[in-house]
């Protein structure tokens, strides 16, 4: 990686009682790239999700986007600064339609991309139309099926203008035509400049989108490659096949 980063991860560990979930995490991300998150069920990526976007705060480690200190801020405060995230489980706001689901996001955007309800309308009618929800805008959100719920939590996060776009888990529980459908989406995103950290398991959809792929463990970065590398790391398949394929180093 070349250009400065936006996103500078050092260090990050984070423990719950005797559990460490991270254990001193480095990485970083460009401009423009697309980093894949991937690591066996527990391997604490959606703990570094959540202490990047500052729902949750490490216990020792340095975050910045494009030099700004992330540890300084609370959650509100860093989705403005352009960190927008989804979550693994997609939720609405009760009785709210999806276009108004998409507004909230655009109306809690900060700096330059404030904006008043109509200016948010229009512009969450935009993010709609982005992401193919358009003809569903005055429907309840939550009556739409879990692949419209999917593109809505994106399109919630588009809302805020993002710099930096952190997606957890999106494609899980998908058939392929619609995990197609959102490794499309996110590459149009990239094609626009949008960076992107993607946890997924669906390793053909991050075969796809990828630029580097970062796996952890036990809470430990194990690799940190291109796609290829990272697919042959004998290291990486133990991790995700087992100790009778020898164990990851270090662990019994």
């Amino acid at each position: 990686m070349t250009a400065a980063p936006l996103l500078d991860v050092r260090g990050a560990t984070k423990s719950y009682g005797k559990l460490r979930a991270l254990n001193d995490v480095s990485f970083a991300i460009a401009p423009g790239e697309i980093v894949g998150l991937i690591g066996p069920n527990g391997a604490g990526k959606s703990t570094l999700v959540d202490v990047i976007s500052g729902r949750t705060r490490p216990n020792a480690g340095a975050i910045t986007l494009d030099g700004t200190d992330l540890l300084r801020l609370p959650a509100f405060r860093i989705a403005r600064k352009g960190v927008a995230r989804t979550f693994q489980i997609p939720r609405s706001f009760r009785d709210a339609t999806v276009i108004e689901t998409v507004m909230v996001g655009a109306l809690n955007a900060g700096g330059e991309h404030r904006t008043s309800v109509e200016g948010a309308r229009e512009l969450a009618q935009q993010t709609l139309r982005r992401v193919g929800l358009e003809q569903h805008a005055d429907e309840v959100a939550e009556r739409l099926d879990v692949a419209g719920r999917k593109h809505l939590q994106i399109a919630q996060a588009l809302g805020l203008h993002p710099r930096l776009l952190l997606v957890d888990e999106v494609m899980a529980g998908l058939p392929p035509a619609d995990v197609d459908a959102i490794v499309q989406l996110i590459g149009r995103l990239r094609d626009e400049g949008m960076t992107v950290l993607v946890i997924e398991h669906v390793m053909r959809a991050i075969a796809a989108l990828a630029d580097r792929i970062l796996v952890l463990h036990h809470g430990e970065k194990i690799a940190d490659d291109s796609p290829n590398a990272v697919f042959s790391d004998p290291v990486v398949m133990r991790a995700y096949l087992g100790p009778r394929f020898g164990g990851v180093p270090g662990r019994p």
